[in-house]
């Protein structure tokens, strides 16, 4: 059982925050360890099993970033440990900000952010399990390798 099947969501990139709290409250009450104190073992363990992956459920549909990379994985277009090779262009215009430690780095960062953003908005905005393509979720899993590169060098920066 995938994670949205877990809390009975469609598989989608955003997520309703609201259904995803309530159903996450609903399952806590169900399968919270506290509530098996006084069962066997085998329950106690089933019960920290499930409660340990609602919190981890939740951890990744509650983050967009996550969220992209989970739907990818469910795709088989994503390993866990994956290299990918980002595009030399791209690496080559990082190698500069990287250089750069100054304010306007960091803003420069912020606009390329958005700008990528606005590349795959229109996937992430309309993504069904029917109609996005291949092609579609392999423009997502760049974009989110290129965030990904972004945001450590936004938090060396910023660190």
């Amino acid at each position: 059982m995938n994670y949205f099947e877990l809390f009975e969501l469609p598989i989608t990139i955003n997520i309703d925050m609201g259904k995803l709290s309530q159903k996450y409250f609903e399952l806590q009450k169900k399968y919270h360890p506290d509530f098996f104190t006084r069962g066997t073992e085998l329950e106690q363990e089933e019960a920290l099993e499930m409660s340990t992956r609602l919190n981890q459920a939740l951890k990744i549909l509650k983050n967009k970033g996550e969220t992209i990379k989970y739907i990818l994985q469910l795709k088989g277009l994503l390993a866990e440990n994956e290299k990918y090779q980002l595009p030399p262009i791209f690496l080559m215009e990082m190698m500069e900000l990287n250089e750069d430690l100054s304010n306007d780095a960091i803003s420069q960062i912020k606009e390329l952010t958005k700008k990528l953003y606005s590349e795959v908005e229109s996937v992430i905005d309309n993504y069904n399990e029917l109609s996005t393509t291949t092609a579609d979720l392999l423009k997502l899993k760049e974009y989110y390798f290129k965030e990904k590169y972004l945001q450590r060098i936004l938090d060396r920066l910023s660190g």
